[in-house]
């Protein structure tokens, strides 16, 4: 070859271009074209960069509001969207979870199949603050709003003082998600204008005072009412507030110790253990419970609502009866008192709040289950700790238990010889540990039913009669606190603080209680909650001072649980 036109390019001959991300070789023998816009700052003459003479001015950045929940507690986040170089993508950043994450592409399908293009390129969305951990498919809505905000489907103005929540679909419907009750109210307490959810969890939200609720179906629908291109649908009607039925306490033959004992401890909301063979109405004891105890106010069903929500209940109707709840006696620790990875979701114990936790059998739990409660029924909250978060949940229960008296259940049993030894008995009994014992209240002894009531007309009252001696105990308990300063959540005889609690009991009957203690060998946790129980007693017959007769009838409704291995 005899020219330079000919010859091959050499190495030295070879430019490397570097334009959006893809390398060009180029040979020096072919002119270079001149790139239409510069995404790279220019090079000076000393090979360091120069200022950059094209820059296009930055896409606004849209927001929309969003709530991470920590527990029934909550925080404002906002969704911020911006288009920025790249391929086509949603990446999230912020500190999501999992679910958060995978949002990318629930939102950019469901945006796309609702009909609205996105920008060619990576929409990064920003969920500030950054140092707050957010978790669930509620944030989809958000960002789907925020994301469309940036593609210029919406304006900014639309998505001032906007907070939403709610799943996207893959083909652009609404799905609800859990916490929608708490995470409403942390709307309003932020001074939110709007609040999106999907339609079946609207009323739900509605339940939340001072907040404005819109509906929608779809993100379509969102768009539409954001935007002003349709009307906004009218505000959802809350749920009805109902009673459930309980079944009657008259169903239940015989026991009339223990129907006492029930009445008692309605009235001054203590907890039971009761103990006795198979069959004779333990349990038929414990569902009847909630029906002689007084209704849930409002303000204390939205509390139970809001402990349903965040456990993805959706609040179809406002119940203002009381909870009850009665976990399998195999039930974990983490699912009794509640737990989890990341942030610790409720338990039992918190779903039955303002209500009746039932543990039927008992003695069939493991103890280091059983002495979790120990905590949560003295102070009326559990606080779960994880290296991440700390969550407090209500546990305002009424704690009912019941079990056997031995491996056999005929312990003491007339009709029936128990086959157990002393040493399976007091083992069998000592799962049930002291400090918990203490913390209970009442402790029933029940015996088998008779033939002739089994098979004779009904004896029991009805729950409507005995609710209604119960409520009037509550009411001049709650007159009496009042009247002493005693805060409003603090009113039962049962959390009453001890020093109110001896002005109201004679100087006779606290003696004689105490004696009582020393010749026992109870502690003096045992002698406070004789002595609550004495003045729950002294309600129900209306006395204003608790003396020796209602101390007497205190003392006899401790049970001797056995002796415990050592």
């Amino acid at each position: 070859m005899t020219g330079t036109q000919d010859a091959p390019p050499r190495l030295r001959d070879l430019r490397v271009v570097v334009s959006d991300g893809r390398i060009l070789d180029e040979a020096t023998t072919a002119p270079a074209a001149e790139p239409r816009h510069s995404t790279t700052a220019p090079v000076d003459g000393d090979g360091a960069p120069g200022p950059s003479t094209s820059r296009r001015p930055a896409a606004p950045v849209a927001r929309a509001g969003a709530v991470a929940l920590t527990g029934l507690e909550g925080q404002l986040v906002h969704a911020e969207a911006a288009t920025a170089s790249g391929l086509p993508q949603i990446r999230i950043v912020g500190l999501p979870d999992a679910a958060v994450r995978e949002a990318s592409d629930r939102v950019r399908l469901g945006c796309q199949r609702s009909g609205f293009s996105l920008p060619e390129c990576k929409v990064v969305v920003n969920l500030a603050p950054g140092g707050i951990r957010k978790a669930g498919p509620g944030f989809d809505l958000p960002v789907a709003l925020a994301v469309l905000g940036a593609a210029g489907h919406l304006r900014p103005d639309d998505l001032v003082g906007v907070v939403a929540v709610g799943e996207v679909g893959l083909d652009g419907r609404l799905r609800a998600t859990a916490g929608t009750l708490p995470a409403a109210a942390v709307a309003r307490d932020h001074g939110a204008g709007l609040f999106l959810v999907p339609v079946e969890a609207a009323p739900e939200a509605a339940l939340v005072d001072g907040l404005e609720v819109v509906p929608v179906a779809t993100v379509r629908e969102a768009v539409a009412v954001l935007s002003g291109a349709t009307e906004r649908p009218a505000r959802p009607r809350p749920p009805e507030p109902v009673q459930r039925h309980v079944e009657d306490l008259a169903d239940v033959r015989g026991q009339a110790l223990a129907r006492r004992g029930i009445e008692i401890a309605a009235a001054g909301g203590h907890h039971v253990l009761m103990m006795g063979p198979p069959g004779c109405g333990k349990s038929m004891l414990a569902r009847r419970l909630p029906g002689v105890l007084p209704g849930l106010t409002t303000a204390e069903a939205l509390e139970v609502a809001a402990v349903r929500s965040i456990v993805g209940a959706v609040a179809t109707d406002l119940d203002l009866r009381p909870p009850f709840r009665s976990p399998h006696h195999a039930t974990s620790t983490a699912g009794l008192i509640g737990g989890g990875s990341g942030v610790a979701r409720p338990g039992e114990l918190s779903r039955a709040h303002r209500g009746v936790l039932f543990l039927d059998e008992v003695l069939e739990t493991p103890r280091s289950t059983l002495d979790a409660l120990r905590e949560p029924l003295e102070r009326g909250e559990v606080v779960l700790v994880r290296s991440q978060s700390r969550v407090t949940y209500p546990a305002r229960v009424q704690l009912v238990a019941a079990a056997n008296p031995c491996p056999c259940g005929h312990a003491g049993a007339s009709r029936r010889p128990c086959r157990c030894r002393p040493d399976q008995v007091a083992r069998y009994r000592g799962r049930l540990s002291g400090p918990l014992l203490d913390r209970i209240d009442l402790h029933l002894e029940l015996e088998p039913v008779s033939e002739d009531v089994l098979v004779g007309p009904s004896d029991g009252e009805a729950s409507a009669d005995v609710a209604a001696r119960v409520r009037r105990a509550r009411d001049t308990a709650a007159t009496r606190w009042a009247a002493a300063d005693v805060p409003a959540d603090r009113r039962l005889n049962r959390d009453v603080d001890a020093a109110r609690l001896r002005h109201t009991v004679s100087a006779t009957a606290q003696r004689r209680l105490a004696r009582a203690v020393q010749t026992l060998g109870w502690s003096a946790r045992t002698f406070d909650r004789c002595l609550r129980v004495a003045r729950t007693i002294a309600d129900l017959a209306a006395a204003d001072v608790a003396g020796p007769d209602h101390v007497d009838e205190a003392i006899a409704y401790r049970l001797d649980t056995g002796p415990r291995p050592t």
